[in-house]
């Protein structure tokens, strides 16, 4: 089946697949998990360095809590970024993204569900279905990413992509806000116990809403059929890609700057709950002030993908890019000195309206600057690989500098390297052709 380009129902339904995968973003990857895994991990407290850390053991080693945290979530990109090519190279060669992209939703899914038996006491396994459902997020988000080329032409991308981030946003957030009144009705004093069912919601919400994208996505774009040798032949693909790809140097040198800056952005994103938590005196205002702060992201990102979207038309996406690297910066310097809710809450409006439209602009440029193919997946495979290596050395660092200065406020100022060379390399790509300033009547 050949998809129609620039159909209003075909966008709709991709981006719906954001409004259904969002919520392990923000709710499990972002604040409810991160603070149950605190509060559940918090029995053991240590003083090292005249600080005082809560420790887990894992594996036979002791970690603070925290570090271990970075670790896993650091395995999981890792994972992310070995298999992705390799399955990629299949998905184009079969056609079948759309089925590539539901088992990961599903085994995403299924590792939410079972954080519902998350327990302290074996945490061996109990990280595992943290690892699961990242795997199973990042992993579905390569081939979903895929479809953006084939379902828009380049210059509608930037606002296709930031459709697919505002959907999200606001599905999430909805999801979050029905979880808080829940736990506060259900069990107001010890929400341990409600918090568990939340895990079995936000799976059954993933799963459930992806249903709406699935209907109308088609299993095979491109009516490619298979034959005994398609799982080498995918290994070709790559191959071949990766070829091209070195004669592509505008997008190299986008997908430097791109590693980079990804080591410092979903770091944030992934962490920012937790180093809130340690970080931050929220006094008489606990969890609810810091829940709060998060939808003030949530809610501010959603206006931040689609005004940096139209920005990007009038000076271009790199300028626009460029911008959004500079207030990255100053944001992670700012984190270094702030001790109050109201600081925070100003760090979070910041860090919402940068973090909705760096996403989406970051993928849609990459996208725009394609050469006209349709082995997108492969493509975007290298995409995922490079920003899932970043986000590998990141998470891994912010845990490393953690586990040596037992402070969070160390990790989050060494983060401002990343953005400052991201920038400086991000100098170096020329703004021409699809993501050179542009007029186009909207969708």
């Amino acid at each position: 089946m050949i998809l129609t380009k620039n159909d209003p129902k075909t966008i709709r339904a991709w981006a719906f697949y954001d409004w259904a995968n969002s919520v392990y973003s923000l709710v499990i990857s972002t604040v409810i998990f991160p603070i149950y895994y605190s509060s559940q991990t918090s029995g053991n407290p240590e003083m090292i360095d005249g600080v005082e850390v809560s420790m887990v053991s894992f594996l036979g080693f002791r970690f603070i809590n925290t570090e271990l945290y970075s670790y896993i979530l650091s395995l999981s990109f890792l994972v992310v970024a070995i298999i992705s090519p390799f399955l990629s190279g299949i998905a184009d060669y079969t056609g079948s993204k759309k089925k590539f992209m539901q088992f990961f939703c599903y085994l995403g899914a299924t590792g939410c569900a079972l954080l519902f038996w998350f327990d302290p006491d074996h945490l061996e396994i109990s990280m595992l279905f943290i690892l699961m459902a990242s795997v199973g997020f990042w992993g579905s988000l390569v081939f979903y990413n895929a479809f953006l080329p084939e379902i828009a032409e380049p210059d509608l991308h930037d606002e296709v992509s930031a459709k697919g981030f505002a959907y999200g946003y606001v599905g999430s957030s909805i999801l979050l806000i029905i979880i808080l009144i829940v736990i506060m009705v259900l069990d107001p004093t010890d929400n341990k116990e409600s918090t568990r069912y939340m895990f079995l919601l936000v799976a059954f919400w993933w799963a459930g809403f992806a249903q709406v994208t699935y209907r109308v996505l088609p299993s095979n774009v491109h009516d490619r059929k298979p034959d005994e040798q398609y799982i080498w032949k995918g290994y070709h693909e790559l191959k071949k890609i990766w070829k091209e790809l070195g004669g592509l140097t505008n997008i190299k040198k986008y997908l430097r700057s791109f590693f980079v800056y990804s080591m410092g952005v979903q770091t944030v994103v992934v962490m920012a709950v937790l180093f809130s938590k340690k970080e931050i005196d929220w006094g008489n205002q606990g969890d609810a002030g810091l829940i709060i702060s998060v939808l003030i992201i949530q809610f501010v990102a959603v206006f931040g993908a689609i005004a940096f979207a139209r920005l990007s038309k009038r000076i271009g996406n790199i300028r626009v890019i460029a911008i959004s690297l500079v207030i990255w910066a100053g944001i992670c310097l700012y984190a270094y000195f702030i001790t109050t809710p109201t600081e925070f809450y100003t760090l979070a409006g910041i860090v919402g309206l940068v973090m909705g439209g760096i996403q989406a602009l970051s993928r849609s440029t990459y996208s725009k600057m394609l050469p006209k193919t349709i082995d997108h997946a492969s493509y975007f495979s290298f995409y995922d690989v490079v920003e899932k290596l970043g986000i590998v050395v990141g998470t891994f660092l912010f845990g490393f500098i953690e586990g040596i200065t037992s402070s969070m406020r160390s990790s989050a100022i060494a983060l401002t390297i990343f953005f400052v060379l991201g920038l400086l390399l991000l100098l170096f790509v020329k703004q021409e052709g699809s993501i050179a300033p542009l007029k186009r009547k909207s969708i």
